[in-house]
Order: C-alpha cells, then structure tokens, then sequence
C-alpha cells in the first residue's frame, strides 16, 4: 500500500485508467487515489479528455463556450435556503495557480461536496490582499496559458472564469463569489467615486478635517490631476467636472470613467503606474480615505504620531487608532469600507445617522455585484466582514431596506431574476457587543443570511469550548433562521497560529461535517493532505499566507517564496478517501435528511445520531476517544464503517 506522495503518484501512473474508469463512465463523482496536488499538475489536454468522457461531446462543447451558460444545479430552487444544508469547499485560486486548476481540484471531490466557494476573484491591491481589492477586473493571475494555448478562444481570465463556473455546473456543484464591502483604501473606485468613501484630510498626522465634505475637495484634485496629465485613454474632456463625478443623472457609464481616469482595463501595468501617480497627487496635499474597522466602537480615530511606514513606491502610509478602543477594536490600515450612512453634526462626533443612507453607496455596490453575477452565473455570495453591525443600540426590531449591504446585494440579484441566489455569511458568532454591536444571531436574521461560517474551527475538538459552540451551533439550526456551518477548517485559518486546532480531532471533523446531514459545511482546499505541524512548517505550507501577496523578507512569518506547498498527510488523505468512498455508497439514503439525536452535541466525549424519517443508519463519532460500545437508546444495527473514533451502523 502506498506510503508517501511519491509513492502514491507512482502508484497512480500505474493505475490512472482504472481510477479514472468508473469516473469517466459517470458510476462515481470523483476520482478515487487522486492527490491534489498530482491534479493540478494535470495536462489540459488530460482534463479535457477527462471531461469529455464523463460529460460528453454536447455539454462539453457548450461549457467550454464563455458565449454559453451551462445551468445552475440550484436553479429550479425558490429562494437560498438550500445553502442550509450544502457541503462547501472553498477554494484559494492563488494556492492552485488558475481558474482552470480548480476544476483539476473538482475532480477529486465526491459529489456530497456540492458546493464550491472561491475566495475573491478580482484584481487585488496592496500587499496583494484578495481581500483589498483595487478594480473590477478579474485577477489575472488567475489567467492559464496552457488553457489559451490548447483552446485559442479562451484567450482572457474573464472567459477562463465564465467556463470554469460552467464546467462546476456541469459536474453538479453550485458556485459562490465573495461580496466585499469595502476596497483597497486608494482602490480605483474610491478614486472613480469620491462621494461612496469616506474621506479625511491631514497634515503629517494631524487630521484636520473629517467631515462630510471632504470628498469634495478630493474630487476637485482629482479633476486637476486630469486637467493636467489628460485622459488616460486619449478622451477629450469636453465634459465638467460635476459631469465626471454625476451619480444622479450619469453621462458618463462606470467603464468610461476607469478608463479616462486609469486607462483600457487590460492595460495592467499602466493602470497601476496612473494609480500610482495620482495617490502621489492627492497624498501630498494630506488627502486620504479612512481606513476600515472592526469591532466596536468602529468609529473615532487618530492617527498615531510618527507610526508610518513607507511602502515599496515610496509612499508613507501614517497608522490609525481608535480613540477610545475596546478589546476586538481593529483598523484594517489597507483598506476602505464604502460610506453607506452619511454622518451626524457633519461628523463632529464621529456618529453615524442610519436614518440618512448614502443611496450612491448602495446603489453602486448592489450594481456591481449584480454584474458579476449575470456575467459568470454565480448561485451564491460569501458576504465578507458580515458580522459587521455598526449600531451602538443593536439590532433593530424592524430593519429597513437600508441595514446591511450584504443584505441589499443578496435581495438585489434576486429580484433581478435569480431567486435562488443564496447569502453564506461570514461572522463568527461572537458573544454580543464583541465582534458587533447586539446578537450576532439576531443581526444573522435581520441580514436574512441563509448560513453563517462559525468558529468551531478555531478551537480543539473535545475542548469545553468546541463543546459548547458546537451545542449552540445545533440549537440556533433548530430554532433560528439561518443555519451555522460545522465548519472544518478555513483558508483564513491555515495558519501558524492555528497549527494546534488541527493536530488531533481532524478525521472527527470530517465525519461530522459530511453525515451531520442537516448542517451545512465548509472545508477549505488542502485539509485532505495537510500535515499535523507538531512544529511550525514552512510559510508555503499555509493557505492563508497566500490571501495576500508579501514579498518582503522582513515579514518573516509571513511572506512566502513559490507556490504553495502541498501536505504529504497520506495517513489522513487515505482515512478521508476512505470516509468519501462509503458516503458516496449511501448518499441516495440520506442526503438532507434532517437528524435526530441520539446523544446531542455537550453531553459527552461522543456524539450520535441517526435520521429523523425511515432511519437506515445510525453515526457515533468520538472527540478525543473511541464511543463506548453500548450507547443508550441506539437503534439495534450492525457495524458497516468504522475509521478511527467514528462509526456508521447499519440500522435492521
């Protein structure tokens, strides 16, 4: 039996056609013995024949078509609430190289994974962060130039994207983008649009003016910038100032402003040195956004006498901090959160009035997003930073139409024709006033969020804490409206850091998270392979390192030199095929099935259940030790699966 990667990759070069057989023929969904990382070293000349086998001439042609829409999975639903109990991946695109290698990944997912979630697609901006973005164009890192050289049409990364979405649909699984409420702090559209920012003026690091109207000023040296070097694309500015900068009555459409203000949205290189130029320009005169928060209070800053560091273009960038901080309080100096209220007393204060919503704010950002969706036909949105709620009061017993962003782009793309539009929030259903002002779980319902991610990875399997959140993760998918997720791991949280959560209790996690069948999931790519870290790997060993983009030596713990490395875990990839293997021989039995305990979630070391309507099994799954062999109220069975502390009893 194989033992190490290079001998479970000899192994497959020996044996790759049977593997591959009864893929092919469409009697298994997914490739068994198939490392991930011996996937996305896969020719596309390999993975088209693949797909062509399993999916056929017709429906290939068709996926492979950016002119064509292959359908949703979840198109015939009402509305999101199937989210409640999708099995999610999510998936780095940086860590695999390219849109098309995720669909290399797929093929190693049995079908029960019905759900794949890309972390953020578009350009990004400082430190590289697919979190900061800094335009609306898709990342082109994520271009693959083996893919256009094979097939000549799928000469850019938006067709790439649009026909990897379509073949993710073709092989059964829904798709998910982020939905980010906020940019890089000098991102294109902070610099397009003044008036959705907030903008503040300084004087070394003395803040001067935070007002309402600063953005005014921003945009009259902005207009100057223009005046001065011209239009980016060689447009004549025939046009006013008020003309460029309209949102009530747009002359101009949003792509037309890019490109008179950056240039031809692939030009990338040029648009990054005009970027570059202009925040020179408005810096020099003490013109900045202010950067986003987290937590409570959220507002109220100053800026930190000489902390300041210079960054690789030789721009100063000076640190916030709260005036009055609290222990979650965090500024995020990269970025920039859109303006979605205006403020009270002209921000005197530093309060917001939520009675006065910055309707440009939401009616751009619901715009866009909807964009997106139409585009590349996502099904769903991971709504980033979604445990935002920034009223000191809490959450109001009757929110309007203007609470949450995340809340308005979800409703938005529905009533646009996509009903089953789903929202996957991301909070971490912290203790109130912690990570937001009020109930985390009353803010989950007042977004009309359909699941939320959770924190039930970052704690030790067993320990006092996994088992309460775990109880209360089970009890709020019973008596709320949204459905927390047993969430295995995170690539924000394949991290040094987190090294200790992952060393024991991992096959647990993925037991429960596949048969706990009325709870949704997420795993994030590499869990399958990932090495236990008893001590500290190296940087490119970690999925969280490469969200952002660090290339400076003297961010130790963070920068990273390559791809990303791949775990050699074989012990834990076998367990996992094992598990995979026996879910997709009783999938069509209990698939949804909604769950009745048979020992909950707190009670003990173990957990057991089995199914509410006609049982044919029962599951019992130990945190730290094997169940015992005789459990109360356990329906007679016989054993049909046991791997590790985790059993599956077959129900007579």
């Amino acid at each position: 039996m194989p033992t190490s990667v290079a001998d479970f990759q000899a192994d497959w070069q020996q044996h790759f056609a049977t593997y591959l057989d009864r893929f092919q023929a469409g009697q298994q969904s997914f490739v068994p013995k198939l490392l991930p990382q011996t996937a996305v070293r896969f020719s596309v000349y390999q993975t088209l024949d693949v797909l062509h086998k399993r999916l056929g001439n017709d429906v290939l042609r068709r996926a492979l078509d950016p002119g064509e829409t292959i359908p949703s999975p979840a198109i015939s639903e009402p509305d999101g609430t199937w989210l409640k109990k999708a099995n999610m991946v999510g998936v780095n695109v940086r860590t695999v190289g390219s849109f098309w290698n995720v669909i290399n990944y797929v093929l190693t997912l049995p079908a029960c994974h019905d759900s794949i979630h890309l972390l953020p697609i578009w350009e990004p901006g400082v430190v590289g962060s697919l979190y900061g973005m800094v335009s609306w164009q898709i990342n082109p890192e994520f271009f693959s130039v083996d893919l256009a050289r094979f097939v000549p049409a799928l000469d850019t990364v938006e067709k790439q994207l649009k026909v990897t979405v379509n073949l993710i649909h073709a092989l059964g699984r829904t798709v998910g983008m982020d939905v980010i409420p906020h940019t890089d702090r000098f991102s294109e559209m902070a610099l397009v649009h003044p008036n959705l920012f907030e903008w503040v003026h300084r004087e070394g690091y003395r803040l001067i003016n935070h007002t309402e109207g600063v953005y005014r000023q921003v945009e009259e040296v902005i207009w100057q910038f223009l005046k001065l070097k011209g239009a980016a694309d060689g447009t004549p500015l025939s046009f006013t100032k008020e003309v460029f900068f309209a949102h009530n009555i747009p002359l101009l459409t949003d792509e037309q402003r890019h490109s008179i203000l950056f240039g031809p949205p692939g030009d990338y290189t040029g648009r990054l040195i005009r970027r570059l130029k202009l925040i020179s320009h408005l810096t020099a005169q003490g013109y900045e956004t202010l950067p986003m928060t987290m937590a409570p209070p959220y507002r109220g800053l100053h800026i930190v006498p000489n902390d300041f560091v210079t960054d690789e273009y030789g721009q100063i960038w000076y640190q916030y901090a709260f005036n009055r901080p609290e222990p979650m309080s965090r500024v995020f100096g990269p970025l920039a959160r859109y303006k979605f209220h205006y403020s009270k007393d002209d921000n005197r204060d530093w309060e917001l009035d939520f009675e006065r919503p910055n309707l440009p704010a939401w009616n751009y950002l619901c715009d866009r997003y909807l964009s997106c969706q139409r585009a590349y036909n996502f099904d769903f949105m991971r709504g980033d930073m979604a445990h935002v709620q920034l009223r000191p009061t809490g959450v109001p017993a009757d929110p309007d139409a203007y609470y949450d962003p995340l809340r308005a782009v979800k409703h938005h793309v529905q009533k646009q024709g996509v009903p089953h539009f789903g929202f996957f929030a991301e909070t971490f259903l912290a203790p109130p006033n912690t990570m937001a002002y009020g109930s985390e779980p009353d803010h989950l319902e007042a977004i009309d969020a359909d699941s939320t991610l959770g924190d039930l990875q970052s704690c030790v399997v067993g320990s006092v804490l996994f088992q309460k959140r775990f109880s209360d993760y089970d009890e709020w998918l019973r008596t709320r409206r949204f459905a927390p997720n047993f969430t295995v791991m995170t690539a924000d949280k394949d991290d040094p850091r987190f090294d200790e959560f992952y060393r024991t209790g991992n096959l647990f996690r993925y037991f429960v998270a596949l048969f706990l069948t009325d709870m949704p999931s997420y795993v994030s790519l590499g869990f399958e392979v990932r090495n236990l870290h008893q001590e500290r790997g190296a940087n490119e060993e970690y999925t969280k390192l490469y969200v952002f983009q660090i290339n400076d030596d003297g961010e130790v713990d963070k920068v990273t030199h390559g791809p990303y490395q791949w775990g050699d875990n074989i012990e834990q990839f076998e367990a996992i095929s094992r598990i995979r293997l026996f879910a997709e021989q009783i999938w069509s039995e209990i698939g949804g099935k909604a769950v009745r305990w048979i020992l909950e979630p707190g009670r003990a070391d173990y957990i057991a259940w089995t199914h509410a309507d006609a049982p044919a099994y029962a599951f019992v799954a130990g945190m730290t030790a094997p169940p015992p062999e005789s459990i109360p109220g356990m329906p007679a069975g016989y054993l049909t699966f046991e791997e590790e502390n985790c059993r599956v009893y077959r129900l007579r």
